[in-house]
């Protein structure tokens, strides 16, 4: 009867032993559960930081291209005006030098403005439109009783944008 006893002790103990081991692993499993869950939110929030920090970068980097157009072309508009002033010269040459003088500008003139086009830069519209301090630069006023209050009736310096960005502003007179 002694082994038998003994058997039925060591039985105990082994279930004893196993329902120790059952609950150390399931805790276990639980603790690793969680970590599991921990290390693929922190996944998850890296992955996200890192869109964002790419649309970011690919934004500025838009953002700086078109500072430096706006900047460059701002340079070059003072020939553009020069050569619209030589385009309105009209001087009486008998000879017809003055013509061929005057086709070679308005050839430059229109290179350049095909240039423009060509990197996106549009002439702001002003004769004739609402005055908008956005994209106009009022300098004079004048009384005109034809044209509508706030309505430009002279520009005197040609603006241009590129998209939505104002390179230079007209520069205007406008009727009150």
């Amino acid at each position: 009867m002694k082994k038998v006893t003994k058997k039925k002790e060591d039985i105990e103990k082994e279930a004893a032993e196993e329902a120790v081991a059952e609950e150390v692993t399931e805790e276990a499993v639980d603790e690793n559960e969680k970590k599991i869950a921990e290390l693929s939110d922190k996944i998850l929030r890296i992955t996200a930081e890192y869109e964002n920090y790419r649309k970011r970068t690919a934004r500025e980097k838009e953002s700086l291209y078109e500072m430096a157009k706006s900047d460059t072309v701002a340079a070059f508009l003072p020939l553009f005006d020069n050569i619209e002033k030589a385009i309105k010269v009209k001087p009486n040459d008998a000879s017809g030098e003055w013509k061929a003088f005057s086709e070679g500008v308005d050839l430059m003139k229109k290179q350049m403005a095909d240039i423009l086009t060509s990197l996106g830069v549009t002439a702001i519209d002003a004769v004739g439109e609402e005055f908008n301090p956005e994209l106009h630069n009022a300098v004079m006023h004048v009384e005109d009783e034809e044209a509508g209050e706030g309505v430009i009736v002279e520009e005197f310096q040609k603006g241009f944008k590129s998209g939505d960005r104002v390179i230079r502003h007209s520069v205007v007179k406008v009727a009150n």
